[in-house]
């Protein structure tokens, strides 16, 4: 019997239902979480034994292989106790589904004798890159590694002449935690217990198998492809990563609003002595902030559905469609940062003390707009640039 006959997924709804009954510890460990810089060992452990990392990993490394949907659905619920705890669980678990892109060993690499094993990433593309035999040699220091202290493995960018065409080609390189150094630099503002700290590395051998072309993930050629038929991996790797780190500001804005309606219903203004809920302002914030995230969500369940049925034809979604889909996901942050400030201008002075949990979903949502995935600027003008007759400038779609 293989890993994959002994697992039995869930339901999806049962996946949320554990993220959920998770929400007060996380917010209890909040503090801590922050404090340390570190999401608790605690709390990777109980995702791990809920399944939350299994979700989007191969079957046949005892992954149950679900829709995104599900995912992000867990990851939102997550983030409703936590942010960075959400962040880094959207970060690293999304790994374990591009890892089953890779060639089949490295998959084993990491997975063979434990398919528990975590990834960490950084996607800049600063590895300075040197062909040899059987693969290159890199080098380099990159920074924002979400969740690095968990994780045995690193996917680290870096720049590749195309062969066809001779112009810079974005690459992925898994390395081993023997060949990087984590540097703990880590102290901001918003996202603290994510422990985004910087990685280096001197000169490390990495073979051909364990590394991605972006190429691979945007026409979905991947070297895994055969191991792992499935048509979620056949979705375009830009379109499940960046929903990775946007989600979780979707999570935290439901976390602040629920929070905000239980202190309006009792808290009293200092103005006018009324209850804070007979404000006018406050009623149309709730109001609206309440169909933001229903609007937020349901497009996020729909761009999969669309791309989910297209990858079980064999089939990609059309191009402008990604675009669209692509600038949506760019979009959220945004709209989250906006409807958070205002919530917390509107939680009384009590917000700006430190512990607050609005206050910190304030913090975390603004740090969490600073993601170059999270900027609708660069990726709006493209997507106005191709309806005009431009060529498409991206490849992360």
């Amino acid at each position: 019997m293989t890993l994959a006959q002994k697992i039995e997924a869930p339901m999806a709804a049962d996946l949320v239902a554990r993220a959920a009954a998770m929400i007060p510890v996380l917010r209890e460990r909040a503090n801590a979480c922050e404090a340390g810089n570190k999401v608790p060992d605690a709390t990777i452990a109980d995702f791990q034994d809920a399944g939350f990392f299994k979700i989007l990993q191969p079957k046949r490394y005892g992954g149950y292989e679900m829709d995104p949907e599900a995912f992000y659905e867990v990851q939102m619920k997550v983030a409703e106790g936590c942010m960075s705890s959400a962040w880094v669980l959207g970060v690293v678990a999304v790994h374990n589904w591009q890892l089953a892109l890779f060639d089949p060993q490295a998959q084993e690499d990491v997975w063979g004798s434990d398919p528990t094993t975590l990834i960490s990433s950084s996607y800049m593309p600063r590895a300075e890159v040197t062909p040899v035999e059987g693969g290159y040699r890199i080098s380099g220091r990159w920074g924002f590694s979400s969740g690095v202290d968990h994780c045995e493995w690193a996917f680290l960018g870096g720049l590749v002449p195309d062969p066809e065409t001779g112009k810079p080609d974005f690459w992925t390189f898994l390395v081993p935690r023997k060949d990087f150094k984590v540097l703990h630099i880590w102290d901001t503002i918003g996202l603290g217990g994510t422990g985004s700290h910087d990685v280096t590395v001197e000169d490390a051998y990495v073979p051909a198998y364990r590394t991605h072309r972006s190429k691979d993930g945007f026409a979905s050629t991947n070297p895994g492809a055969k191991s792992n038929p499935a048509p979620l991996f056949k979705l375009p790797f830009g379109q499940v990563f960046v929903r990775a780190v946007s989600s979780s500001s979707i999570g935290a804005l439901q976390g602040a609003l629920d929070l905000f309606l239980e202190s309006g219903a009792r808290r009293m203004s200092n103005n006018s002595f009324a209850s804070a809920s007979g404000d006018p302002d406050v009623q149309m914030l709730i109001a609206e902030t309440q169909s933001a995230i229903d609007e937020m969500k349901t497009i996020l369940f729909r761009n999969f559905a669309v791309l989910n049925e297209a990858a079980r034809k064999g089939e990609s979604a059309d191009l402008e469609t990604r675009l669209r889909f692509r600038f949506q996901s760019a979009q959220i942050s945004g709209r989250c940062c906006a409807l958070i400030s205002r919530i917390f201008a509107l939680s009384g002075a009590d917000a700006v003390y430190r512990g607050n949990p609005i206050a910190r979903a304030f913090c975390d949502i603004h740090a969490g707009r600073t993601h170059v995935a999270n900027n609708p600027n660069t990726v709006g003008r493209n997507v106005g640039g191709v309806m005009l007759g431009a060529p498409n400038t991206d490849s992360f779609i």
